[in-house]
């Protein structure tokens, strides 16, 4: 069976056939073109295409066409002067700069509304930053005075002790006020 005719897929005649073919046409397709447009020149047929304009390009204003070429179209005749064309063209560009200075205008106005209301949330924050600075004075005010305190009631108790010693009293040795 090997090196026979299969009976599984198309045969190799078939393939090399389909191959040409498909080679054949994609040649047509990238040569065709340029073939076509180069026989119709060569005949004088040019469909579609602009007689040559003669004009000096440097001479003219910007954004406008050759007259002999603008007069065969009705719409690229109209605004064929060049003088219309700038007027055109400037008001298009005044417009478009209006619309940027406005757009610049509302970006601005928003940008300083969320900055009023940072500084007013800013403004709350330090309010209760000062509160809670105002309270932690307070709290330490009243730390320190109650370890003054502390120290001096230590001091009275030594002191009322010692007298208690003096007296014959030894730790350990009084009685509770539970047990009465």
């Amino acid at each position: 069976m090997a090196g026979g005719p299969s009976s599984w897929g198309p045969s190799p005649a078939a393939v090399t056939a389909l191959v040409a073919l498909v080679g054949l046409g994609l040649a047509g397709y990238i040569v065709g073109p340029p073939l076509y447009w180069h026989v119709a020149e060569a005949l004088g047929r040019s469909p579609g295409a602009c007689p040559a304009c003669a004009c000096d390009c440097d001479a003219l204003p910007l954004l406008s066409l050759p007259e002999d070429c603008g007069k065969q179209f009705k719409e690229v005749s109209s605004r064929a002067s060049g003088e219309e064309t700038e007027k055109s063209f400037t008001e298009l560009l005044i417009e478009e700069l209006k619309q940027r200075e406005e757009e610049a205008t509302q970006a601005q106005q928003q940008a300083d509304v969320k900055l009023l209301e940072a500084k007013k949330l800013a403004s709350q924050y330090q309010k209760e930053a000062d509160k809670c600075s105002s309270g932690m004075d307070t709290c330490e005010e009243a730390r320190e005075k109650s370890a003054d305190s502390l120290l001096d009631q230590k001091k009275l108790t030594a002191l009322w002790e010692e007298r208690a010693r003096e007296l014959g009293w030894k730790p350990g040795n009084g009685k509770s006020h539970g047990n009465q």
